[in-house]
């Protein structure tokens, strides 16, 4: 992988983690702002219904962010690309599809194998 690959993946997982923060703070704001909206208790039963589906949403993005994070120490640490399990270079194309990949297909397919048979 060049350089100029490697300041991509850089730029892109800068940006995803940047959307996360903002949709996480917006999130935040609107729930502050709803919160005594629905005095029917119906309405607000719905509305915390939808807190609570929006917090699950945030919380995988919490952890989405964390392997972020990862992903762009690795970019610095010069291991992006490199595959866990074997070693060998990542696909780009799976780089593309997944930046915060820590693992090859084979050795990712072959993890999910094992997962499936315990």
């Amino acid at each position: 992988m060049n350089e100029q690959d490697l300041q991509s993946f850089r730029e892109r997982l800068e940006k995803m983690r940047s959307d996360l923060v903002e949709d996480s703070e917006e999130t935040v704001h609107e729930m502050r702002e709803e919160n005594n909206l629905y005095p029917d208790p119906s309405d607000r039963a719905t509305s915390e219904t939808e807190h609570i589906n929006l917090l699950r949403i945030r919380d995988r993005e919490r952890k989405l962010m964390s392997k972020i994070d990862e992903a762009i120490d690795r970019l610095s640490n010069g291991s992006f690309g490199i595959c866990e399990e074997c070693g060998e270079e990542i696909d780009i194309e799976r780089l593309n599809i997944r930046p915060v990949t820590t693992f090859c297909i084979r050795c990712k397919e072959t993890l999910e194998a094992q997962e499936n048979k315990s």
